[in-house]
């Protein structure tokens, strides 16, 4: 790294030597500038990122005499090409890669804003020098006229910046040759003229009324931005000073101006505040800017409302993975162009906040219906193919509105609700629009919320399991326990697995707290069977997620959880989801395979859900079918249905011809009972029996024989 920034240093010192006033040699003054090469370097590669470094360089340029405006288009250029090449750390991924570039353009940014203050100040103080000097010089005329003459020529001839003397009716007596230049090379376009005629429609409210103060002796100087007319009628901005000078009796006798020439600043500044509030790719404004603009939409007075449609691409990932980055960034700048002409109305504007996702804002006191019209036109407008090297592309987009009152609610909380309207847009289908809603933000918030407390809450034993009794239809005794794991949660109380199951999946903390489960149920299931020896061997069903199916540490981990406990295979079954099997290959099926020869019981939970194909059945290793509820459930009505009840008998016919046993769920009357346990199913669980509670109980049923 070292001499990669030392090569960078000279790339960068041969770029802007020729441009810079110092004695020093080029070698020289390449050394100078490798101490700040590595401050770039840290900076790009600093975690959280801070771009302060790039100012204190472009202020160390400064001090390093570059002060040519040039020296600085050149810094920006050789940062722009070489420094993220050079300091590129290794093994970098192209995102990376992508937000290296990103904060190098960040700290170009801070880099000439830091120029542009450090000379800016350099010459603040040269101004104050050259004004001492004239008032020194006004000081001494009393006593030595001919030498403070000679002086004062000399400073008002010889200086930088242009320097003109006017009495108080504002007519202009003298300017030196920097002024002169600096209007356009005539010396009788200033000379001879008014100040009150050079007034410009861009000039500050309060910069004439400064001038009437100073002029009637109630100030002594004023500085201000304004804007001149050069003889040619372009523009010149100038950083302006005026100072009033007094005769030896202390009364208002002159005004003395000093002028920077700051139109190439201006320029500049200009130019790095639109790539600072744009998108570099597409040319919109971006998330700088359209925060600024959303703040004072919300900010605006009684009546004023607003509406943002939020919009994310349908598939853009498959065509930027398909076509590559270079055909899907075209297709971003199409898809801009389009977004950009469904909002020309006042008040409307379009940004990109990054990747393929884009805002859209409008204002006024009906956003209402406007809002709706909006969402309305960006929808027809993706909905053309957009022709991209001979090939059609079909963009959609989802898009979440958000529509209401001014000064309700913040930029961020705004958004927040689009984004979380956006993505249910998405989940619905896509190529629509949503309306935000509340009860829906506050689930989504929710959501997210429990998802973040997960890993907390397993290392903080949160979660505890409760057992529901398996009960032999034949006899009524207990055949074993289902677990069922539940969540404490310290504010939404006791929680069941369908509100963070699905949760944990999406995270994968599901492995580590179905290792828990696991690890607790079969702990459970030895304890009772050292209660309740008499009384044959008692069965834990345990259930695994699909994440945890293809997890490769299931075989190695059941089987050292069976082993740390002392619990024959034959005492655990795990249950796994019809739905978890759909097209299952033999990889998927090898653990469950090898679990099944040890002796583990495999139970094929919810079947009947509607995926059954009971030809799979001679492929699964399972020896159990859990048939749904949903069976259990049509059985409630009188008189049952019969087709249900002959789907059952058949299931169950041909689960034992294939020796399955047969489990049923959600047992609530005791003529259910009767009815399974007259069509051949196994054992069953249910309300009927018990509902899921502490294991004591589970111990408590069996003394009592169940039912």
């Amino acid at each position: 790294m070292e001499d990669r920034l030392g090569r960078f240093a000279t790339i960068w010192s041969r770029a802007i030597f020729p441009a810079t006033a110092t004695s020093l040699t080029r070698p020289e003054f390449e050394q100078r500038l490798l101490p700040l090469a590595h401050r770039l370097g840290e900076a790009l590669h600093r975690r959280p990122f801070d771009p302060a470094p790039g100012q204190e360089v472009g202020a160390a340029l400064i001090a390093a005499h570059c002060t040519d405006p040039d020296a600085l288009v050149r810094t920006l250029g050789v940062v722009d090409s070489y420094l993220v090449l050079y300091c590129a750390a290794e093994g970098d991924t192209p995102a990376d890669a992508e937000e290296s570039r990103a904060h190098c353009a960040r700290l170009q940014h801070a880099m000439a804003a830091g120029f542009a203050q450090a000379l800016r100040e350099r010459t603040l103080v040269e101004q104050e020098a050259i004004a001492r000097s004239a008032l020194m010089a006004r000081s001494e005329a009393q006593k030595a006229l001919h030498t403070t003459e000679a002086r004062f020529r000399a400073v008002f001839e010889g200086a930088a910046i242009g320097i003109g003397i006017a009495d108080l009716d504002g007519n202009v007596l003298e300017v030196n040759e920097a002024l002169t230049q600096m209007f356009g090379g005539l010396d009788q376009y200033a000379r001879g003229k008014k100040v009150s005629e050079w007034v410009h429609p861009e000039d500050s409210p309060h910069v004439w009324g400064l001038y009437g103060e100073l002029v009637r002796g109630e100030r002594e100087s004023y500085r201000a931005e304004k804007p001149y007319y050069r003889n040619d009628g372009t523009v010149v901005w100038t950083n302006l000073t005026v100072s009033l000078l007094r005769d030896t009796e202390g009364n208002p006798q002159y005004q003395l101006a000093l002028m920077e020439d700051t139109t190439e600043r201006r320029l500049l500044n200009l130019r790095l505040r639109y790539e600072a509030t744009h998108d570099a790719l597409t040319g919109l404004p971006n998330r700088t800017l359209f925060f600024e603009r959303l703040e004072k939409a919300l900010s605006a007075g009684d009546g004023m409302r607003f509406g943002l449609c939020y919009l994310d691409l349908d598939g853009f990932k498959a065509i930027n993975d398909s076509l590559g980055h270079s055909v899907g960034d075209r297709l971003l700048v199409e898809v801009a162009d389009r977004l950009e002409s469904c909002a020309t109305a006042p008040g409307e504007m379009v940004a990109r906040l990054g990747g393929d996702e884009f805002v859209a804002l409008t204002t006024g006191p009906n956003t209402r219906q406007e809002v709706d019209e909006l969402a309305a036109r960006i929808l027809s407008a993706l909905s053309s193919p957009i022709s991209l090297d001979g090939k059609d592309l079909t963009v959609r987009g989802s898009i979440g509105i958000v529509e209401g009152p001014a000064g309700e609610r913040g930029p961020a909380e705004v958004l927040r609700s689009a984004d979380i309207t956006m993505y249910r847009a998405k989940s619905a289908g896509g190529n629509r629009c949503e309306l935000a809603d509340p009860e829906s933000d506050a689930r989504a918030i929710t959501r997210h919320g429990l998802t973040n407390a997960l890993p907390a809450a397993l290392a903080r034993g949160e979660f505890f399991i409760e057992y529901q009794p398996l009960v032999h239809l034949g006899d009524g005794s207990v055949h074993g326990a289902e677990a069922l794991v539940r969540w404490c949660h310290p504010q939404h109380g006791v929680l069941g697995p369908d509100h963070f199951i699905p949760l944990a999946e999406h995270t994968g903390l599901i492995v580590p707290l179905g290792r828990w489960v696991l690890e607790e149920s079969v702990r459970q299931a030895r304890f009772w069977q050292e209660r309740h020896a008499d009384g044959g061997p008692l069965r834990i069903n345990v259930n695994l997620s699909p994440t945890q199916l293809y997890h490769p540490g299931l075989v190695a981990d059941t089987v050292n959880v069976l082993e740390k406990a002392g619990l024959e295979p034959g005492a655990l079954c795990l249950e796994v989801t019809e739905s978890a099997l759909i097209g299952a290959d033999d990889d998927l099926l090898k653990p469950l395979r090898q679990l099944a020869e040890m002796g583990v019981d495999i139970a094929l939970d919810d079947f009947g859900t509607g995926y059954s194909n009971l030809a799979n059945l001679r492929r699964l290793p399972v020896s159990v079918l859990k048939l749904d509820r949903s069976f259990t459930q049509s059985m409630q009505r009188h008189p049952a249905d019969p087709v249900d009840l002959l789907i059952v008998e058949g299931i169950v016919s041909l689960a034992h011809s294939l020796k399955l046993s047969v489990t049923v769920e959600g047992v609530e009357t005791g003529a259910q009972a009767a009815q399974l346990r007259e069509l051949g199913c196994d054992t069953a669980q249910g309300w009927y029996y018990a509902r899921p509670g502490a294991p004591d109980r589970i111990h408590a049923l069996l003394l009592a024989d169940a039912v």
